[in-house]
């Protein structure tokens, strides 16, 4: 492996960037996004090995920037870009969510009468198939949390995947 970082690790890095870049800018602009999520992911993750090869080999190159005291700039900046970024995440500010979470959430919270029209359903219709999926109805005013709570059934993503309608 060692020989072959030696032999490969500059190109593989370029390569591997590469990948992660074109993927990057597909996912950044919603463009096939199943297509290049696992790959942007798994792909980058795989670039930090010859990276740190890259850094491995190339150290007293690299501790030239502290030398010369080039390097802080770019950390500093680096740091703030991204904490531009986390900081409304983690402290929930701005409220940056996950758009599919605030979907399912407002679909949970959405009685059966106001959902059904959502899957091109009557109430009646959604409710029957509710009902062969092991859902415990008493009225098309219940909520879907509701209704998932009182069944024994559990909340989130698998509550909307049983209201997709069967697949033929």
């Amino acid at each position: 492996m060692i020989k072959f970082l030696k032999t490969h690790g500059t190109t593989l890095t370029v390569g591997l960037f590469l990948v992660s870049t074109i993927s990057g800018v597909f996912l950044f602009f919603h463009l096939y996004s199943s297509a290049f999520h696992a790959m942007h992911e798994w792909l980058s993750m795989v670039l930090l090995i010859p990276v740190g090869f890259h850094l491995w080999r190339n150290w007293p190159g690299f501790m030239g920037y502290f030398k010369r005291k080039t390097i802080y700039i770019p950390l500093v900046l680096s740091l703030v870009a991204s904490l531009a970024f986390a900081y409304p995440a983690l402290t929930n500010n701005g409220g940056n969510k996950n758009p599919m979470r605030a979907a399912i959430g407002a679909l949970q919270n959405g009685t059966v009468a106001q959902v059904a029209p959502l899957f091109k359903l009557t109430p009646e219709a959604l409710s029957q198939q509710l009902s062969a999926k092991g859902y415990k109805i008493t009225s098309s005013t219940q909520t879907l949390a509701d209704i998932a709570q009182s069944s024994g059934k559990p909340l989130g993503p698998s509550l909307v995947t049983d209201l997709l309608p069967a697949r033929k």
